[in-house]
């Protein structure tokens, strides 16, 4: 699971077109640009993501990698776009202690399960969730 602002990167999305053919599951929060296609057959139908546009622009970007049942959680400054990641400095930090992971699990929970979050499908179009109850970072005032 992971949250940030933009996917753009090519080698990036090969990575996790070619994650999700072996089996694993994948689920993004990419506030805007988001070039990987989710949910094709045999390309990504393991992968799902969201978008949530709320009142307030939010710059976490969080990392969660299962790790085979060990997971491993990361904050960093970059996108997953290539001006990101070849042409800027940007850092990523392990997340070690059990209470900050326990809240950055939560974080990406509760962003997953946002009434407002809408679902990017296989072409290319977003698509509004069912209604649920609102809670999380993106309640309005």
């Amino acid at each position: 699971r992971a949250k940030f602002n933009g996917l753009a990167d090519g080698e990036m999305i090969t990575a996790l077109y070619r994650a999700s053919q072996a089996g694993v599951r994948i689920e993004l929060i990419v506030r805007g640009i988001c070039s990987l296609r989710p949910g094709v057959v045999g390309l990504s139908e393991n992968i799902r993501v969201f978008s949530i546009l709320g009142r307030f622009l939010e710059h976490s970007r969080i990392f969660c990698f299962a790790n085979d049942g060990e997971p491993e959680y990361f904050i960093g400054s970059a996108d997953w776009r290539t001006r990101n990641l070849s042409n800027r400095i940007e850092v990523a930090v392990p997340v070690r202690d059990p209470a900050h992971r326990a809240r950055l699990d939560k974080i990406l929970q509760e962003d997953l399960d946002n009434p407002r979050a809408w679902e990017l499908g296989a072409d290319g179009s977003y698509y509004q969730r069912p209604e649920i109850a609102p809670r999380g970072a993106q309640l309005s005032s």
